[in-house]
């Protein structure tokens, strides 16, 4: 008996130290790899330098590649090695200190249809200091000081030089061109942004920018909008402007997912990871309303999981929560209605009847009705009653939705040709492979993006001391239903509002748009046939968080080479 109980210590005994050796070598590697490849790509950023003349660019390099360092060095070791941080916290300092250097590396208005979002948020902050919003034809009023924003001034040559085109000889004198700061993020845009003071000018006088805002619920730049508004109160030039804008969206964003993933009963490592996907923190960094919608998706999935899978009664401030979330996120973007569906995992006797329930389900359903017709009444009586649909960006004719509901096989086949040829690009702008505007150059490598991808399937798997896999058959297949109808309706709005009559796929999807329900997703692969063998989530996310640096480091250095 007790040679029995001496094996098992000793058995014991072994395991923890062959984890805490694993622990060790874990957290040496990435900080190892993050370090050297800082080191390597420093050449790539010097070489920039010398042929731009630009010697901060090393300065900047350098003060970054220590901050990557001391990131992955200090959260490893007090989340990883020392255990001594919950993954929620983690989240919030390490999504803080990368969301932070995707905010510098991928300058401003360099994310997906920023310009259009940093507008809006410019239109609500003039609303909020009761100043005109916008002029006689609809554009958004800015003050003088900012208009170098929207409108660059780069000689005829330089901007070709900057959209890759062979200048021709003789154009020197070519006239001036206007584009979008950081729209085409190159080093032109460090240049710009190296020169420029974050003190204001005094130009407060209000001028058109010549750009026109989303129509959308106000709600969805309000974070942004309070952080323009802020910066014009203490006299901040266009680029205090920006940063400030960006930096509380950034904070918006860390703050509702910190939420949600302390209310999550579990999968936390899974919702933390495809938190700090590089596309995930790319938009939360920047003005895009995607910030806000992922945010909230992922509290409204958290809030849906704890009350059905959790001890908790619902109580009339859960229903409150779940209403206004969907009420505030809801109009932005329709496709995400299916969401709603996570309710209904809810058992009915923790509503105490089904008298409450229909009430709950009632407030939740009513506050996105309301929202919808509150807010794009119009868009949906544009599509529904439309008899003509021109695609503006392709010169071309496009799809309406009376022919297509007249011809189904027609929509069918727009939708497999578009899951079989591109499915692969969907995967790869959800993890993050492009970034910028959908750039190719601006690129993580793809073995980064694969190694992300088997991160994410490894923490949805069972662990051998988990004894609950809370998903039912018929509760992971309405999951996929759900994930299945957002998708399906993204492709649907996109195939209406994006896609001409000539294109043989579905145009304008991206995998980004397929983030929000994805840690629920991802959640459902957790099963009694594969079980890892021992748990390693922080091992896991520890090397998310290296990836994540790494990137920006890279991500720099091509910036700083792209003359």
């Amino acid at each position: 008996m007790k040679d029995g109980i001496r094996n098992a210590k000793g058995k014991q005994n072994t395991n923890k130290a062959l984890q805490s050796k694993s622990k060790w070598g874990v957290y040496a590697a990435g900080a190892a790899a993050v370090i050297v490849l800082g080191i390597w790509h420093y050449q790539s950023v010097k070489a920039g330098a010398l042929e731009s003349r630009d010697f901060f660019l090393l300065s900047w390099y350098k003060v970054l590649t220590v901050c990557a360092a001391v990131t992955v060095l200090l959260f490893g070791y007090f989340y990883l090695v020392k255990r001594m941080i919950r993954t929620e916290t983690f989240f919030l300092a390490g999504g803080l200190a990368l969301g932070l250097s995707f905010l510098f590396v991928l300058q401003p208005l360099s994310a997906p249809d920023e310009i259009r979002h940093y507008i809006s948020a410019y239109r609500l902050s003039n609303q909020m200091m009761g100043l005109p919003d916008t002029d006689e034809y609809g554009q958004v009023l800015i003050r003088k000081q900012d208009e170098f924003i929207v409108n660059q001034q780069m000689d005829g040559l330089e901007l070709k030089e900057q959209e890759g085109e062979e200048p021709k000889e003789g154009n020197d004198q070519e006239e001036k061109e206007r584009i979008v700061l950081g729209q085409q993020l190159t080093e032109y845009t460090y240049r710009e942004v190296a020169k420029r003071s974050l003190k204001g000018t005094g130009e407060d006088e209000l001028i058109s920018s010549r750009q026109m805002a989303v129509q959308t619920t106000p709600l969805a730049y309000l974070a942004p909008g309070i952080g323009i508004t802020t910066g014009r109160l203490l006299n901040m030039g266009g680029m205090g402007l920006l940063y400030l804008g960006r930096l509380f969206n950034l904070g918006l964003y860390l703050g509702v997912v910190w939420l949600a993933l302390r209310r999550l009963p579990f999968g936390k490592p899974v919702m933390c990871a495809v938190a700090l996907l590089p596309m995930t923190l790319h938009l939360a960094a920047s003005f895009s309303y995607d910030t806000m919608i992922n945010a909230m998706m992922f509290l409204f999935s958290a809030v849906c999981l704890d009350l059905a899978y959790s001890g908790k009664q619902v109580k009339v401030r859960d229903i409150v929560l779940l209403a206004a979330v969907i009420g505030i996120a809801g109009p932005c973007k329709m496709v995400y209605a299916p969401v709603m569906g996570l309710c209904l995992l809810i058992p009915v006797r923790k509503f105490g009847g089904w008298k409450k329930w229909t009430i709950s389900a009632a407030a939740v359903l009513g506050t996105w009705l309301v929202a919808m017709i509150l807010v794009n009444s119009q868009t949906i009586s544009v599509y529904t009653a439309g008899t003509e649909n021109y695609i503006g960006w392709a010169e071309e004719t496009g799809y309406t939705m009376n022919g297509l509901l007249h011809r189904p096989g027609l929509m069918l086949q727009m939708f497999y040709n578009s899951l079989i040829w591109q499915a692969e690009y969907y995967h790869l702008t959800m993890i993050g492979a492009y970034l910028g505007q959908v750039d190719p150059v601006l690129d993580v490598p793809y073995i980064v993006v694969m190694g992300l991808t088997a991160a994410l399937v490894l923490l949805s798997l069972q662990r051998p001391e988990e004894e609950t896999v809370y998903f039912t058959g018929r509760q992971k297949t309405w999951i996929w239903v759900l994930f299945i109808g957002c998708a399906g309706a993204t492709m649907f709005s996109m195939l209406l509002a994006w896609t001409p009559v000539t294109s043989l796929v579905i145009a304008g999807v991206q995998g980004r748009y397929f983030l929000p329900l994805l840690p629920v997703a991802l959640m459902t692969l957790k099963n009694r046939w594969i079980i890892c063998t021992a748990n390693r989530d922080r091992e896991i996310l520890y090397m998310i968080l290296c990836a994540d640096a790494y990137a920006v480091l890279r991500l720099f250095s091509i910036v700083s080479m792209r003359i």
